[in-house]
């Protein structure tokens, strides 16, 4: 399956925090940068903080139940290869990262069964992070 990158702008309320969050933690590349905003590449694709004043969604997270966890909403991120999650995972958890969701195996044995977490940035964006034994599941009813 070949994928076109998706490009991703979402609010930032502090650019020195976040910019530093998705180079240290993630380590992502940067690309284009201003005073205002700055480009990454997240796992291929084109992720870009842009200062904003704080959201009504980043004072207040609103959560939907799934499996059993209350999934943060609205979210973003990416599908990952199994090894890669597993590696992130690691990464995550050696950084002592604060989990909204610690990583698991959600819908175990089921269809759609995949490996996911979720985690804020520093100014509230939530991200989730999930991959795929069997990438046919991906969209599977």
């Amino acid at each position: 399956m070949s994928l076109s990158p998706f490009h991703l702008a979402i609010p930032v309320y502090d650019l020195s925090a976040a910019r530093a969050f998705y180079n240290d933690v993630f380590g992502l590349s940067e690309g284009r940068s201003s005073d205002h905003w700055v480009d990454f590449n997240f796992f291929g694709h084109q992720l870009v903080i842009h200062e904003h004043p704080k959201t009504p969604g980043q004072e207040a997270v609103h959560t939907n139940p799934v499996d059993g966890h209350d999934v943060p909403v609205p979210h973003f991120g990416v599908v990952l290869g199994w090894g890669e999650w597993e590696a992130l995972a690691a990464r995550l958890k050696a950084r002592d990262t604060q989990f909204v969701i610690e990583p698991y195996v959600r819908f175990k044995g089921e269809v759609g069964e995949q490996a996911t977490m979720f985690l804020l940035d520093p100014c509230g964006n939530a991200l989730e992070f999930k991959a795929f034994k069997d990438m046919n599941q991906l969209f599977a009813k």
